[in-house]
């Protein structure tokens, strides 16, 4: 894309959106869109935007005025209630009506950042991939797939990215307790975990919206955006950040199921369902159109660590 393309990024001030914001700087005309301002500065050249909450209806024709290309980041995720009512306002009628309102401004290309919760539960007994039937499991996940259908009837040009879970500097929620665990002195029992993951360099993430929207192929596709080659397991996750800090792993056994017992008997089935449950994306068909991702977990790991 020319150095002249301009390119809006909502959520702006979280993890990911930081990150975008950040790397498309160099070369782009970023406008970075967000609810409150932010509390570390972007660069000199990122023209900052504040809008309403998502929860309420605003006019998106303002920050749209002149924008080329549109990533989507903001929404709400797990808030631990199940009543799906912001959910649905936030995750598929906020991004409706941003799409309805991208088509009508003649943007040339909305990246909508949707999740792979929006295709499987926190666990999944194959290796998932676009083909397979959209499952969600909670209302999180159900708005996400509302979303994407908003976004594919608005008649905008548009590309879904289904992104698994993300890590990188600065990483919030279930990773970043996991870097903690790791961080820490203490053995952890976790050395008897077989299941697998998919895990998502945020590096690797922000390459992939530079393929997709450089490559007018993508167009009207959704894609599953994972690390490429076989996830890690989770004492391999806890091994390499520890040996990247030039400690020993200091893994011990304990049988999984006394794990899972304790956590469903004081009702974190679904905790112990991200922890303890399989969950293998595939990126086969993002690869497969081009897009060339930096590097594995593991290496992504170890530059984290």
């Amino acid at each position: 894309m020319p150095a002249t393309t301009r390119l809006l990024v909502t959520g702006a001030t979280g993890f990911v959106g930081r990150a975008v914001v950040a790397a498309f700087a160099h070369d782009h005309a970023v406008r970075a869109a967000a609810r409150q301002a932010p509390q570390r500065s972007f660069p000199g050249s990122v023209e900052v935007v504040r809008h309403p909450d998502l929860s309420q209806r605003f006019d998106w024709a303002p920050i749209l005025d002149g924008v080329d290309h549109v990533v989507h980041l903001a929404g709400i995720a797990h808030t631990g209630s199940g009543d799906p009512a912001p959910y649905d306002r936030v995750n598929r009628e906020a991004t409706a009506e941003l799409a309805a309102a991208a088509a009508q401004a003649g943007v040339r290309r909305l990246v909508f950042v949707s999740s792979l919760r929006a295709q499987s539960g926190p666990a999944a007994d194959h290796v998932l991939t676009e083909s397979d039937e959209a499952k969600p499991t909670d209302a999180y996940g159900r708005s996400k797939l509302a979303a994407e259908a908003a976004v594919k009837t608005a008649g905008a040009p548009f590309t879904i990215l289904r992104p698994v879970l993300l890590y990188g500097p600065g990483v919030k929620g279930n990773f970043a307790l996991l870097l903690r665990a790791a961080r820490s002195s203490w053995p952890l029992p976790v050395k008897d975990f077989t299941n697998r993951r998919s895990l998502l360099g945020v590096d690797n993430f922000i390459s992939a919206l530079r393929f997709v929207l450089a490559t007018p192929a993508t167009a009207g596709e959704t894609y599953i955006a994972a690390d490429p080659g076989i996830p890690p397991r989770l004492p391999d996750v806890i091994a390499t950040l520890r040996r990247a800090q030039g400690r020993r792993p200091s893994l011990v056994p304990m049988p999984t199921h006394y794990i899972e017992s304790a956590l469903r008997l004081i009702g974190r089935d679904a905790l112990w369902h991200r922890i303890g449950g399989n969950l293998q994306a595939d990126p086969g068909k993002l690869i497969a159109a081009g897009w060339q991702p930096a590097h594995d977990s593991k290496s992504g790991l170890a530059a984290l660590a």
